[in-house]
């Protein structure tokens, strides 16, 4: 784009599209930023020891869930995502399902959360055919006391692993989300969570 401007009474055409391209790949730059930032700043608060924020959730298969059901009896995984019937949030849950019968051989309970409504989670689930818990923090809260609440008002992609006693065992901000069950099995085996004893008439 050209535009006719005087200097000194002298006029001549400049290109505005020159002058706009710095201005844009400035802006882009500071968005680029202010990501890194939120990223960066990202479950900072909590740290592995601490006692997870209990929560008591919806959940698309119509239930409703929470972390002091699960103290004293099985260790916690709950995977926060950004936004439901996105890519790489479709990614992740369809590797929790394809991989969910090797995930349930341990001795754990896992949840993927987010602050989609509790409609849009319903569909997510269908789509993707998930066979556990997806969560709905409607409100938020639950996302601000863990830390992943970014400024653009979604959660951040972090994986929080809990013991049996409620406290924090590792938290996972480094998320593939096409081996996110694989990796979470590869964090279980390096934190030694048992695998679920097999009844005897099912080994038979």
């Amino acid at each position: 784009m050209q535009k006719l401007v005087s200097k000194n009474n002298n006029f001549k055409l400049i290109d505005t599209m020159k002058i706009l391209r710095p201005a844009q790949f400035l802006m882009q730059c500071l968005m680029a930023a202010l990501i890194t930032i939120s990223t960066a700043a990202t479950a900072d608060e909590l740290k592995v020891g601490d006692q997870a924020p209990d929560f008591s959730l919806p959940a698309a298969d119509g239930k409703t869930y929470s972390l002091k059901d699960y103290l004293g009896k099985q260790v916690v995984v709950l995977a926060w995502y950004p936004k439901a019937k996105t890519r790489y949030c479709t990614l992740e849950c369809k590797s929790f399902v394809d991989h969910g019968d090797k995930l349930r051989e341990y001795d754990i309970q896992y949840f993927m959360a987010s602050v989609d409504e509790l409609e849009d989670n319903i569909e997510f689930a269908k789509e993707t055919k998930a066979d556990f818990p997806m969560l709905s923090d409607e409100s938020k809260q639950v996302a601000e006391a863990y830390d992943v609440l970014n400024f653009l008002g979604f959660s951040d992609r972090v994986t929080f692993f809990i013991g049996k006693d409620g406290k924090i065992l590792k938290i996972d901000e480094d998320i593939h989300a096409k081996t996110a069950a694989q990796d979470v099995m590869e964090t279980l085996d390096d934190l030694k969570v048992a695998k679920q004893a097999i009844p005897e008439e099912i080994k038979e």
